[in-house]
């Protein structure tokens, strides 16, 4: 197999002089989901650096309803009463004698049943049954709390990771790589995944950034047929695009020729930008795991360290082209399950299943399968994602030991006995 471009030495090199590089945002304490640690030690420019947070636009939703506010009292007297006419004391009167003959008419029997329907009689509002109060769940209401932030759109939370449930049956992938791909590999994928990792890490990018970007290479390889030697090229132009969708400060074309070992032409990079988007017609609004797990994690009111054990888990699964036909949500859900059972923190939650909209019986069968991901390392050379989750700005969730097959078999029957 091919060894990708300087892939390795590309992306441990240091910024040329007077790149501003963007800081890295701090790592707050553990019970707060929206702090994100984007770097480690090991990379070339030292430790992490500080970074402007995002305020999060998707971990909240308005549940209880505003009351609306009184009118003010002015003061003035009600209005005055308008004077009877001889008109309205005429169509009075006929009304009271109409009301008196409805009043006096025999009840009307069905003819279906036999029984007696009494004649509605007007000006008195017919009272309708009222249906039983559901039995109150043990849910939790995660966006009450807020309310009062306007970064956290907790009015429109549940309805736009609706909407992004929806778009996920727009964006499924098949298996390309036996039909559409004769030049490229699995294993080139995965080194390609690999490096990009890194590259992520190096530019201080984003975690959504870096999975928007795998989602884009896949999507570009399902309806192009790509050369081994064009791999790297597509890959740095997902990430080019991706960071423009994503990031703030976005890297600027000459930081990723510079990341390739200038193996490629700027002219290059740019048509391969221009081919990518055109193919896609322009629509990369694609959901991504990353944004479900930080959700199903509030959800869940995990620690930070319980987050980032199933951030780990989650990044893992980029590299391997077996989960790319997975749902981001589904995925994103197994991968919190997991990281709890792992913990021993529990399992699966009414208020889970409500706001992923999966019962933990959905996620078993996947669940097993990522503890196996976790448990046997199906390449030792692709080390960047559990390198980058060893550092102690991870937690280092990746030295955490799996849970053993059949003691997460057990476990998981349990639960479901319990339920």
């Amino acid at each position: 197999m091919p060894v990708m471009k300087n892939s390795r030495g590309a992306a441990g090199k240091l910024p040329r002089p007077g790149k501003a590089i963007v800081p890295v945002e701090n790592v707050k304490s553990e019970t707060e989901e929206s702090s994100q640690a984007k770097r480690s030690p090991s990379s070339p420019q030292g430790g992490p650096k500080k970074r402007s947070a995002f305020g999060d636009i998707t971990n909240a939703r308005k549940n209880a309803a505003v009351q609306p506010g009184k009118k003010k009292d002015t003061g003035k007297a009600g209005p005055k009463r308008p004077q009877k006419s001889c008109t309205a004391n005429v169509v009075a009167k006929s009304d009271e004698a109409s009301l008196k003959k409805l009043q006096n008419k025999p009840s009307v029997e069905d003819v279906t049943g036999g029984t007696k329907v009494k004649p509605v009689q007007r000006g008195r509002p017919v009272e309708e049954e009222k249906a039983p109060p559901e039995p109150a769940l043990e849910i939790n209401d995660i966006d009450k709390e807020n309310l009062n932030d306007p970064f956290a759109s907790a009015e429109y939370a549940v309805e736009i990771f609706s909407y992004m449930k929806e778009r996920e049956e727009k964006f499924l992938i098949p298996d390309y790589m036996e039909e559409k791909q004769k030049d490229i590999s699995k294993t080139m994928r995965s080194v390609l995944v690999d490096w990009m990792v890194e590259v992520q890490e190096n530019f201080e990018l984003n975690h959504e950034t870096l999975y928007l970007a795998v989602k884009l290479v896949d999507h570009y390889l399902v309806l192009t047929s790509c050369m081994r030697e064009k791999l790297q090229l597509i890959g740095s132009t997902a990430i080019l695009i991706s960071s423009k969708f994503e990031e703030r400060c976005p890297p600027c074309v000459d930081d990723f020729l510079y990341i390739c070992d200038d193996a490629y032409k700027r002219e290059e990079l740019i048509d391969t930008e221009r081919d990518i988007l055109q193919t896609l017609k322009f629509d990369i609004n694609i959901p991504v795991s990353y944004r479900f797990l930080r959700r199903y994690a509030k959800c869940n009111r995990a620690s930070m360290e319980t987050l980032t054990l199933a951030r780990f888990i989650c990044e893992l699964t980029l590299q391997e082209y077996e989960y790319v036909q997975e749902s981001a949500s589904k995925l994103a859900a197994s991968c919190l399950l997991l990281a709890l059972k792992m913990k021993r923190l529990g399992g699966w939650t009414p208020t889970l299943a409500y706001y992923s909209g999966y019962e933990a019986i959905e996620l078993h069968s996947l669940v097993k399968r990522l503890n196996f991901l976790v448990t046997y390392w199906p390449d030792k050379n692709l080390k960047a994602v559990r390198s980058k989750y060893s550092h102690k700005v991870f937690f280092e969730v990746a030295k955490i030991a799996p849970l053993d097959m059949l003691q997460l078999d057990e476990e998981l029957k349990r639960d479901v006995e319990r339920r």
